[in-house]
């Protein structure tokens, strides 16, 4: 099987035992990731400070990051879902605070639907701090038919508030 290339959104708003504040907790997070066997990170967004989104609370740090695997979406979901349980991420209030968030916000087999997981992300293209470090690391990526992701980014920086 060949490789196919993920684009993951990395989001922390809350500290670690071990690896600090939640800008260390997404760089740690991306090493994690690195670590496991059949992903490998090719490129990565620098962190940047966003404000919070609904109850979370306190702002967060954010990144993206692209990585080739040979595995299926839902194979990836689960190895995402293991590293974030191992920086102690457990179920909670929706948008609430958070050690670590991993999301894949896309992928280059195009659209994928199933009972857990659509991609591209269903909110992607109303995200700021998901699309801002996309567009940084993949500009051409096409995520919405003929737009790109800076197309998207370009479009919601004119825009008013995201959701």
């Amino acid at each position: 099987m060949a490789k196919t290339s993920y684009a993951i959104a990395l989001g922390s708003n809350r500290p670690h035992g071990r690896h600090g504040g939640p800008a260390r907790v997404v760089a740690a997070a991306v090493d994690a990731i690195a670590a496991r066997c059949g992903l490998k990170v090719d490129r990565v967004a620098r962190v940047r400070s966003t404000p919070a989104l609904g109850p979370a609370g306190r702002g967060f740090a954010n990144s993206a990051l692209i990585l080739a695997s040979k595995l299926e979406p839902p194979e990836l979901l689960a190895e995402l879902k293991s590293v974030e349980r191992e920086f102690g991420r457990r179920g909670g209030r929706r948008w609430g605070p958070r050690v670590l968030d991993l999301d894949i916000i896309a992928w280059d087999g195009g659209r994928w639907r199933s009972r857990t997981l659509v991609i591209p992300h269903p909110r992607l293209a109303r995200r700021d701090f998901v699309l801002e470090p996309l567009a940084a690391i993949a500009p051409g990526w096409r995520l919405d038919g003929p737009l790109a992701a800076r197309h998207l980014a370009h479009r919601l920086a004119r825009r008013a508030p995201r959701d």
